[in-house]
């Protein structure tokens, strides 16, 4: 079983690196398995150019991201993967802008405009995804649900969990941040987001043993 972990996040210690990491551990804690843990913000690379190289009837092209840049050998390691874990916080009401340019990246050589729209990578691997937001849980509910439905359709089998009224700041009062209720943030960073990052865990365990 093959694990490959996507982190969108700048931060490798915050809560969507350390959630991130539950689930590979998890993932990783099957017998068998074995995995790489892959930081975008390392990378140097961009999103799709449209350049359409990879909807051309020529099997050197046919379904490959024709970019070479920082991305292309993590490419290459998605479409082998058995598991794919994704993880972003959320900005502005979406995914960071590196996890959007790899699924632009990712997804756009998957589908074609054929009347089935057929996925064309020979895998369907497992997706878990991991998403962390300040702000409360329901605001995001229909938007990562498309997104995961989306992954569903042209990756493979998706599910994903949350972390939301994640703590940002261990001192608020250094911040321009008046609009948050500190004590309730930071009780739920003690109480709730170990069981988030339990439930991450959970999550690869489970995606990895299937």
């Amino acid at each position: 079983m093959n694990i490959l972990t996507i982190c969108g996040a700048a931060n490798k210690t915050r809560n969507t690196a350390s959630m991130l990491r539950s689930a590979f551990n998890g993932a990783m804690s099957v017998p068998d398995t074995t995995g790489e843990f892959v930081y975008l913000y390392d990378l140097d690379f961009k999103g799709c150019v449209g350049c359409h190289s990879c909807k051309l009837l020529d099997e050197s092209k046919f379904s490959r991201c024709a970019l070479r840049d920082g991305l292309t050998p993590v490419l290459e390691k998605a479409v082998d993967a058995d598991v794919i874990l994704i993880g972003s916080p959320i900005y502005f009401s979406d995914i960071t802008g590196e996890t959007r340019s790899f699924l632009e990246r990712f997804f756009f050589p998957a589908t074609t405009y054929n009347k089935d729209r057929a996925p064309t990578y020979p895998k369907r691997p497992k997706v878990g995804w991991v998403f962390t937001m300040n702000a409360p849980g329901e605001f995001y509910k229909d938007f990562l649900g498309g997104l995961v439905s989306m992954t569903s359709r042209i990756i493979g089998e998706s599910e994903y969990v949350m972390a939301y009224q994640t703590q940002q700041f261990q001192d608020y009062s250094k911040y321009a941040a008046t609009m948050f209720d500190v004590d309730m943030v930071k009780k739920r960073h003690i109480e709730q987001f170990p069981k988030d990052c339990e439930a991450a865990f959970a999550m690869g365990k489970r995606l990895a043993g299937k």
